[in-house]
């Protein structure tokens, strides 16, 4: 069962009321399949409309579902044999970004993702999605070995940004998002990112200097999260809601910005509701950009890549 979100009630009670109706036509006391037709209708329209005006806040909430699509999702969906390489071959395998070879409509390519997990266990184990240093000296390694092959980079973005903790930053932290950043740009092959979810800070950045940036239609793309931004500037996280307003975190907004190169729609109700259909339109748009630039040469995906950055503002 989908769980509902604050700004859904009205769906939810909606359905709920569809549940309670069918448990009764089930005992065959009265035929009110009409009854259960009319109402999944009004619910269906509502999700839709619901969905179509949401505020910068509201698709936070939706990119941020516990039931949406992660990395592993993905990667099962969209990759055909994908094959995991593990470690930083300095100090350890952070289980926060995974990545390793596959295929993705036929052609060879490095995947590298940020996995948040899909329950306590396995949130706890890949630290929701927050990489620390070796987890960015894990993605250095992978696209490094990738160029080096001649095979295209395909990144997922998926985090709230880095983990701040005291280990990480005594390991080098912004030092090693600066060098996965510094990789992203220097790459000789083509570098497409995709914001499946949360794309927050630098955590994302560093993974998403691509010759194109794709984003899905409710996942939203900060410098900070809306949260922190209204604690630096009013004191309290309460006005979130404004500052995902001020900040533009949505793929439209971002689209219009040139910081995104296209977004991917998701299906009514979110990627959450029918993960199958977002996991394919995804593959549909890695397949259609990885076409697009095959046979670029080096120098031209760099030169592309870095004249795109430079115009952003």
């Amino acid at each position: 069962m989908v769980a509902y979100l604050d700004f859904e009630k009205p769906v939810a009670e909606l359905q709920a009321k569809v549940a309670e109706l069918r448990a009764a036509n089930g005992s065959g006391a009265v035929d009110i399949d009409a009854e259960i037709a009319k109402i999944e209708a009004k619910a269906d329209k509502l999700l839709r409309d619901c969905y179509t005006r949401l505020t910068p806040w509201q698709k936070t909430q939706v990119a941020r579902h516990p039931e949406r699509p992660h990395f592993k999702d993905y990667v099962a969906g969209v990759v055909e044999g994908f094959v995991p390489l593990a470690g930083d071959r300095a100090f350890a395998d952070d289980k926060a970004i995974i990545g390793g070879f596959g295929r993705i409509a036929g052609r060879r390519v490095m995947v590298i993702g940020h996995e948040k997990g899909d329950d306590t266990a396995s949130r706890i184990r890949h630290n929701f999605g927050m990489a620390k240093p070796e987890g960015y000296r894990k993605a250095i390694r992978l696209m490094e070995l990738a160029d080096r092959f001649g095979l295209p980079v395909v990144t997922l973005v998926d985090t709230s940004g880095a983990f701040p903790g005291v280990q990480a930053e005594e390991r080098g932290q912004a030092e090693a998002i600066a060098r996965s950043t510094e990789t992203c740009l220097s790459l000789g092959v083509p570098l497409i990112a995709a914001v499946v979810g949360e794309g927050g800070s630098g955590g994302a950045v560093a993974l998403a200097a691509a010759n194109r940036v794709l984003m899905f239609e409710h996942a939203v793309y900060s410098v900070i999260s809306p949260e922190g931004c209204a604690s630096i500037l009013w004191r309290t996280a309460e006005k979130a809601a404004d500052a995902a307003e001020a900040m533009k975190v949505t793929a439209q907004d971002l689209r219009r910005l040139g910081v995104v190169d296209r977004v991917i729609p998701e299906p009514v109700g979110g990627a959450h509701r029918h993960r199958d259909e977002a996991i394919n339109a995804l593959g549909a748009a890695l397949s259609e950009e990885l076409a697009s630039l095959a046979g670029e040469t080096p120098e031209a995906l760099r030169s592309a890549r870095r004249d795109k950055f430079l115009a952003i503002g």
